[in-house]
C-alpha cells in the first residue's frame, strides 16, 4: 500500500501541475518519469532494509549533495521530456490526430454512456494503428538508455553521457532476461484482465468491476516500479552505500 499510495501521489502531482501549468505541464510532467523510476529504485532499496517509503524519496536524485550527479539527473530529465515529445509529435503527425480523437470520445462515452457514432470510423481507420506502433515502438526505444541511466548517476557517479550508454549496453548484453521480464509483466497483466472480464460476464456485474480497473492499474504500475530495483541491482549489483548518502 505504501508503494501504491507513492504512486498516486505522483500522479495526482503530475496532474496538479499539467492543471497550474497549462502549456507547460506535460512536458513537465513527462521530465519527471526518470525521477520516479529512481525515486522507486531508493524506496525500494529503503524498504528492503526495512526502512520507510516516502515522498520525498522521488526527488531524492535531484537533492544529491554531489553537484555533478544533481546536473546530470537535470539533463536526463529535459532530455527524456526532449525525447518524449519528439515520439508524441511523430506519432501525432502518423494518424493525424486520431489518438487524442479517440481519448476525448472515450472520455464522452464514459460520462453519458452513449457510444458516439465517431469511435467505430476512429477504430477501423488504419492509420490509428500505424501510430499506435510509432508510440510504442519509439517510446520502448526511448526508455532503453534511460532505463538504467538515473540510478548510475545516483549510485555510481556516472556522467550523463556515460550512464545513458552503460544502461543501453546492460540491456542488450541482458536482452534475453529482459525480455522474459517484460514478457512476463504482459501475461500476468492479459490475465488479471481475463480474470476480470470472465467473472464480469459470469456474474453480470460488468460496470461494478469495471470500477476495480484503476486500483489494479495502481497495484500494476506500483509492483512494476518496484522490480525495477531488482533489475538493476540483478545487473550492476547492490550498489556500495558509501556511493550515495542515505537510504
Amino acid at each position: 500500500m505504501a508503494f501504491v499510495g507513492l504512486f498516486t501521489f505522483f500522479l495526482f502531482s503530475v496532474l496538479l501541475l499539467m492543471v497550474a501549468v497549462p502549456v507547460l505541464g506535460g512536458p513537465l510532467g513527462m521530465a519527471l518519469l526518470p525521477m520516479l523510476s529512481l525515486g522507486f529504485m531508493i524506496a525500494s532499496r529503503s524498504a528492503a532494509a526495512g526502512g520507510p517509503v516516502h515522498a520525498l524519496q522521488l526527488i531524492e536524485g535531484l537533492r544529491h549533495p554531489d553537484r555533478a550527479r544533481r546536473r546530470a539527473q537535470w539533463l536526463l530529465c529535459g532530455l527524456y521530456a526532449l525525447g518524449s515529445m519528439v515520439v508524441i509529435s511523430l506519432a501525432d503527425w502518423v494518424d493525424g490526430g486520431l489518438f487524442e480523437d479517440l481519448q476525448r470520445l472515450i472520455a464522452q462515452t464514459g460520462a453519458d454512456g452513449k457510444p458516439s457514432p465517431e469511435l467505430d470510423a476512429i477504430l477501423a481507420d488504419p492509420r490509428l494503428a500505424q501510430g499506435m506502433l510509432v508510440r510504442v515502438g519509439l517510446a520502448g526505444l526511448l526508455s532503453v538508455p534511460f532505463w538504467h541511466a538515473p540510478a548510475l548517476v545516483h549510485w555510481g557517479g556516472q556522467g550523463l553521457g556515460q550512464a545513458l550508454f552503460t544502461s543501453t549496453l546492460a540491456l542488450w548484453r541482458t536482452r534475453g532476461a529482459l525480455t522474459v521480464y517484460l514478457l512476463g509483466w504482459a501475461g500476468a497483466m492479459l490475465v488479471v484482465a481475463l480474470a476480470v472480464t470472465l467473472v464480469g460476464l459470469a456474474t453480470g456485474a460488468r460496470q461494478a468491476l469495471g470500477l476495480l480497473t484503476m486500483p489494479i492499474g495502481l497495484v500494476f504500475s506500483a509492483s512494476f516500479y518496484v522490480s525495477l530495483w531488482f533489475s538493476f541491482t540483478d545487473t550492476f549489483g547492490e550498489p556500495d552505500p558509501a556511493l550515495a548518502p542515505g537510504p
